[in-house]
């Protein structure tokens, strides 16, 4: 998909200076930071409003924080909501057939290339879905907008692809920043998930965007956003081994969470309803949970009260979390718009105290606010990734060290266990069921650019199957070639003939079809070069024909060792340009 253009050309000039002078990447920097600032801002406002306006709690109180709410409200607003969702969508199918581009997948395969127009659907959508109570995070719309006018800034400037995509984690820096109230969580996030790397060229831009996107949303943020948390006692050796297990478990509960939100969405798709339907029946759905408990509804930041759980019992925080997980599954399964970071949090944060319950039960007598802090942080883990960026937004909700060594380790844990059972966050998770092989943003978009259409010879000898040896002989003398391509009388390709075969025969008899090699091995010209590399090593082959995949004709020839000298070239070019 082509990039839409919204911002128009800066002048050539300061395009000059921006792409000449690291100070100046900067200072485009503190302006996506300001603006995405800005969006984080309006954006939590407008769900405060749909909150207030569809369901009738009183302004400056959060959805999810509701001990009641009317059950008629409860199940037909998020139901109508998801079939308005849902109809909106099939229009903007017709208007715009392709697919949306997300941060991740931008810096991972398009240099760093999105829609403006697009990123502002992306967040209308999520503001809808939250905001007619599906279980959804804003996090997803905050960071796809804020990182799609960084983008639309990127191309303004003319930014070279390293910057380019450098651009785009600062807006979603800025935008976790803000979110969370949390700088240094924001620069990781975009380090860990954003860019795929560290390189001390993107630690100022992202840093100082952070910083700023954190300054804004603070300043004038009318609802509280970030975590608060209880003070916590302090952390001992046993609590890190402890926090271990509680790794484990969290890196086991999202992989279960994933599989559910993939498993409802492929029952929902063989059931072939319309597709309106679809975000209808998981509003509805939703509604009936919030029926049993509002903690259900939007992202969670009216239930993510730590200081709340410890006068619940241990059966209501279970019955939240289940309902909760299930709310999660059943919207973001169903169409509806948004992410898992914040209802991740949440779970992690029910899952902890449950188990600090369960510490409790066997008299060890753990500090549950601590165990608490510590699901929250190894379950996030799981299902987005970003060790260090939950490590950090521990740190900066506590500013204590020693449970951050021990949020650490139950995150190292938990990432292992998802890596080794699974091998996806819910971002690649999601890429993977699409068809895409990315597991990060790490930039391999350079592979898709070359392709077999690049890298072959047009200038191909071809020849009939059929032709008889002698006259082969005759019309390419030993040394003249090396191999030729051979088709059949229809031009389609036959296979491929080596000039000394013809030659280390005893005998003139018989056709050039004897002698053919590879005739059902092929390369199609879109193939990118990781494809044929695969191709030649499968045919045992060290060159093969390139045909068109529309009349099977022969267009070009590729040979193993160019294919690979290419590879190299420009993953030498590459590394250049990262360091």
């Amino acid at each position: 998909m082509a990039p839409s253009t919204f911002f128009l050309e800066a002048p050539s000039r300061l395009r000059a200076i921006v792409r000449a002078r690291e100070s100046a990447l900067i200072a485009i920097a503190v302006i996506v930071g300001a603006a995405s600032g800005l969006f984080v801002v309006a954006m939590s406002n407008a769900v405060e409003l749909l909150h207030v306006g569809l369901f009738g709690i009183a302004p400056g109180t959060r959805l999810s924080a509701q001990i009641h709410i009317d059950p008629l409200h409860a199940v037909v607003v998020p139901t109508i909501g998801g079939l308005v969702l849902g109809l909106v969508s099939l229009v903007l199918l017709r208007w715009r057939p392709a697919r949306e581009i997300d941060p991740i997948e931008a810096n991972a395969l398009h240099g760093g290339y999105m829609s403006f127009r697009g990123s502002i659907i992306v967040a209308l959508q999520t503001v809808w879905s939250s905001g007619v109570g599906g279980s959804v995070g804003l996090e997803a719309g905050y960071t796809q907008l804020a990182s799609g006018v960084a983008s639309s800034f990127g191309r303004a400037f003319h930014l070279r692809r390293a910057d380019q995509r450098i651009m785009v984690g600062c807006g979603a820096a800025a935008a976790i920043a803000g979110a969370f109230n949390a700088p240094l969580a924001g620069a990781f996030y975009a380090f860990e998930l954003v860019l795929g790397s560290y390189t001390p060229a993107s630690l100022a831009p992202i840093g100082v965007s952070a910083v700023v996107g954190y300054a804004v949303t603070h300043a004038i943020a009318p609802f509280p956003l970030g975590i608060g948390v209880n003070e916590v006692s302090d952390i001992s050796g046993r609590d890190i081994l402890i926090a271990s297990a509680l790794g484990v478990i969290c890196g086991l509960t999202g992989i279960a969470i994933m599989r559910g939100v993939a498993l409802w969405d492929a029952l929902l798709t063989k059931a072939k309803l319309w597709q309106p339907l679809r975000p209808a029946i998981g509003g509805f759905i939703v509604g009936l949970l919030a029926l049993l408990t509002p903690q259900v509804m939007a992202s969670g930041h009216g239930a993510l009260k730590l200081d709340n759980m410890s006068a619940m019992s241990a059966t209501a925080i279970a019955m939240i979390f289940a309902l909760k997980a299930l709310a999660s599954i059943a919207s973001l399964g169903s169409g509806f718009r948004g992410g898992l970071f914040f209802a991740s949090l949440l779970l992690g944060s029910l899952g902890g105290h449950l188990f600090a319950s369960g510490l409790n039960a066997v008299g060890l007598s753990p500090d549950f606010n601590a165990y608490t802090i510590i699901g929250m942080s190894a379950l996030s883990a799981s299902i987005i990734g970003g060790p260090l960026t939950m490590s950090f937004l521990t740190l900066e909700a506590t500013g204590n060290f020693l449970l951050t060594t021990a949020v650490l380790a139950a995150v190292i844990i938990s990432m292992q266990v998802t890596r080794e059972l699974f091998g996806y966050t819910f971002a690649t998770w999601r890429f993977h069921l699409r068809g895409e092989t990315i597991r990060s943003a790490a930039d391999v978009g350079w592979i898709r650019d070359l392709t077999v259409r690049r890298m072959m010879r047009t200038d191909v000898v071809t020849v009939d199957a059929d032709m008889p040896i002698d006259e082969f002989r005759k019309q390419f003398p030993l040394g003249s070639k090396t191999q030729i391509v051979a088709i059949n009388a229809d031009k389609s390709y036959a296979g491929i003939l080596f000039v000394a075969d013809a030659y280390a025969l005893e005998t003139n008899a018989g056709t050039m079809r004897d002698l053919l090699r590879y005739p059902q091995a092929t390369l199609l010209p879109g193939m990118d070069v990781q494809l044929a590399v695969a191709a030649f090593d499968a045919a045992e082959a060290e060159s093969l024909a390139v045909i068109d995949p529309a009349h099977g004709e022969v267009i070009g020839l590729l040979t193993e060792a160019h294919t690979l000298r290419r590879y190299t070239e420009e993953m030498d070019r590459h590394r250049r340009d990262v360091v």
